[in-house]
C-alpha cells in the first residue's frame, strides 16, 4: 500500500491541492466589506438624496414631508420606527475572478467501415476548469495556476481509472505549477505546464515536447495537441541573447497512436492494430536516471528571431524494437538545430533545421532502431486577399547512413517495406474569416507527402456565436497505401461536431 501512495504521490497531491483552491473560492465569492456602524445608507439615501443629516435632524417618520422634530428616545417610534427600508439590491453569486473554464460536448464518427474498432470515434462530455492566482505577497512576482478537465467518454469502458500520463479515464491534469522571479533577469516556472518553441506549423523539428497525435486525429480542439510536461523551466534574459532551460527529471513520451482508439495498419506484424492487439511499448520512467534537457537560446535582430536549439533525451514516439520482445522502444536521442523567422516582402518566412543523433545506432547498422536524420523546414505564410491567409511549408527528413541500413535488412523477408533515404512533405494551410467580426473561420490544412504519394485532410470550421457560445465542425481524412504513415491510418478517417460553452 505505501509503495501505491509513493508512486501515485504527486497526482494524488494534485488533485488534493486543486480541489481545495477551487472549491475554496467558489464557496467564498468576493464581497463588499461592511461600513462601519452607523454608516449604513437607506434606500432613500442610496438614490441620490445626499449625506445623512446629523443625529436629530433627520426624517424618521413614514411621512417625509412632516417639518415635526423627532420625539426624545423613549417617547415614541416603537419596534416598527427602528426597522431599516428593505434594500431592492438582492446580491447574486458570481464565479470568482480566479477561475475560468469551459464545458464542452463532442462526437466523431468514422466514414470507413473500421475492421477493429465501432463507427464512432469520439463521444464525450469535458468540463475545464482553471484557477490562477498571483501569489507574490509570498514569493517575488508569484503566480499559482492549474488546469484540470474532467471528463466522460462513453467510447470507452473503464471510466475510473485516471493516468496522467496518457491522459486518459476522467481526469487530464493539464497544468499545475508555480512560477516565480528570483533575481530580475531569471524567470523559474516549476511542475506540470504545456511547453512549445519552434517555427513550423504542426511541423516540429527542435520541439521535442510531448504532443497528444492520439487526440489529434480523433478531432479534438488544436490546443489539445499540445500535451503536458513535468518539468522546471528557467528563462534568463540578457543584453546579447536570452536563454530557456528546461529540465525534465522523467521522459515524457508523445501520446501517440497505439490501436485502443485510433486502428492502423502495422506493417511490422502484417496486421492491424486495435483495442484487442495495441501496441506493446516500454518507456524509460525512472525519475532523475531518464531524464530530458532542452535549451534554447534566441535573440532578435531587427525584424528577425534567430534560435538555436539543443536536446538531450530520447525519440519522443517509439522508434525502436526489442527483437527478443517485440516491444516498441524509445532510443536515446541527441539533437542539435537552429532557426530564423521574420518578414519576407508581404508575408512572414520561416527556416529551421535540426541534426537528430540516434546514440544507439551511430552508425546506422541496427535494424531495430532509428537512424540519425537531418531534418529541414522552409515556410512562408502571406494574408492573400481580406481576411484570408494562405501558408505552405516544404518539410524534409534525410536519413544518414543509409547504406548501412539498407545492408541492415538483409534479415528481414524481401518484401518487407523500406524506408526512403528522403522523406519529403509539401504542407497548406488556408484560412478564411467571415462575417462581421470574424465569427466564423473556415480552415483547411493539408499534408501531402512528394515521396510516397499520401495526403492528410483536416477541413475545419469554427463559428464564434456568442463571447460564450462556440461551436466547432470537422474531419480527419488519410489517403494512402498501407505502408506508409498516413496512409495507415486511412480505416479511421473521421467527421467530428462539437459545441461549448466558456465561462
Amino acid at each position: 500500500m505505501y509503495t501505491a501512495f509513493y508512486r501515485f504521490r504527486k497526482p494524488i497531491l494534485a488533485l488534493g491541492v486543486f480541489a481545495v483552491c477551487v472549491l475554496g473560492a467558489a464557496v467564498c465569492p468576493a464581497q463588499e466589506p461592511a461600513l462601519p456602524a452607523g454608516m449604513e445608507t437607506d434606500k432613500e439615501q442610496s438614490s441620490g438624496a445626499g449625506p445623512a443629516l446629523p443625529s436629530g435632524l433627520g426624517d424618521k417618520t413614514e411621512n417625509p414631508a412632516s417639518e415635526a422634530p423627532g420625539l426624545p428616545s423613549g417617547l415614541g417610534g416603537g419596534p416598527e420606527a427602528a426597522k431599516q427600508p428593505p434594500s431592492d439590491k438582492t446580491r447574486k453569486w458570481q464565479m470568482p475572478e480566479e477561475i475560468n473554464g469551459y464545458v464542452e460536448a463532442r462526437g466523431g464518427l468514422r466514414i470507413h467501415d473500421d475492421p477493429v474498432h465501432d463507427d464512432v470515434s469520439l463521444a464525450e462530455t469535458r468540463l475545464q476548469l482553471s484557477y490562477d492566482k498571483a501569489v507574490s505577497a509570498y514569493i517575488p512576482r508569484g503566480r499559482f495556476r492549474t488546469t484540470a478537465d474532467l471528463l466522460f467518454d462513453a467510447t470507452v469502458s473503464d471510466h475510473d481509472n485516471a493516468d496522467l500520463e496518457e491522459g486518459t479515464g476522467f481526469l487530464d491534469l493539464r497544468e499545475f505549477w508555480l512560477s516565480f522571479t528570483p533575481v530580475d533577469f531569471v524567470d523559474i516556472r516549476a511542475g506540470r505546464q504545456i511547453l512549445t518553441w519552434g517555427t513550423g506549423n504542426l511541423v516540429f523539428l527542435n520541439d521535442l515536447f510531448p504532443k497528444d497525435y492520439q487526440s489529434f486525429f480523433l478531432g479534438r480542439d488544436l490546443e489539445y495537441l499540445k500535451a503536458p510536461a513535468d518539468a522546471v523551466k528557467a528563462s534568463i534574459y540578457g543584453n546579447v541573447a536570452n536563454v530557456d532551460i528546461v529540465y525534465t527529471p522523467r521522459f515524457d513520451s508523445d501520446r501517440f497512436p497505439d490501436g485502443s482508439r485510433l486502428s492502423f495498419y502495422d506493417p511490422s506484424i502484417g496486421g492491424w492494430r486495435g483495442e484487442d492487439n495495441p501496441m506493446d511499448t516500454r518507456r524509460p520512467d525512472d525519475w532523475f536516471a531518464d531524464e530530458e534537457v532542452a535549451v534554447r537560446v534566441y535573440r532578435n535582430i531587427g525584424a528577425y528571431e534567430l534560435a538555436a536549439y539543443g536536446y538531450h533525451g530520447f525519440w519522443k514516439g517509439p522508434s525502436g524494437t526489442d527483437p527478443a520482445t517485440g516491444e516498441r522502444i524509445f532510443p536515446e536521442l541527441d539533437v542539435l538545430g537552429a532557426s530564423l523567422r521574420g518578414m519576407l516582402g508581404p508575408g512572414i518566412a520561416n527556416t529551421e533545421f535540426a541534426w537528430y543523433h540516434s546514440e544507439e545506432d551511430e552508425d546506422g547498422s541496427d535494424p531495430f532502431v532509428e537512424n540519425s536524420q537531418m531534418r529541414y523546414l522552409v515556410g512562408y505564410e502571406q494574408e492573400v486577399a481580406t481576411d484570408r491567409t494562405l501558408g505552405v511549408q516544404y518539410y524534409v527528413e534525410y536519413m544518414l547512413d543509409y547504406d548501412a541500413y539498407e545492408d541492415s535488412l538483409a534479415i528481414f523477408p524481401p518484401d518487407f517495406p523500406k524506408k526512403d533515404r528522403a522523406r519529403q512533405w509539401l504542407t497548406l494551410d488556408l484560412t478564411q474569416e467571415l462575417m462581421a467580426q470574424n465569427q466564423l473561420r473556415l480552415s483547411l490544412f493539408t499534408f501531402y507527402s512528394l515521396s510516397a504519394n499520401e495526403f492528410y485532410f483536416r477541413p475545419k470550421a469554427a463559428y464564434d456565436y456568442t463571447d460564450n457560445w462556440k461551436f466547432q465542425a470537422g474531419a480527419n481524412i488519410f489517403m494512402g497505401e498501407r505502408t506508409d504513415f498516413f496512409g495507415r491510418f486511412e480505416e479511421s478517417s473521421n467527421v467530428y461536431a462539437a459545441v461549448r460553452y466558456g465561462f
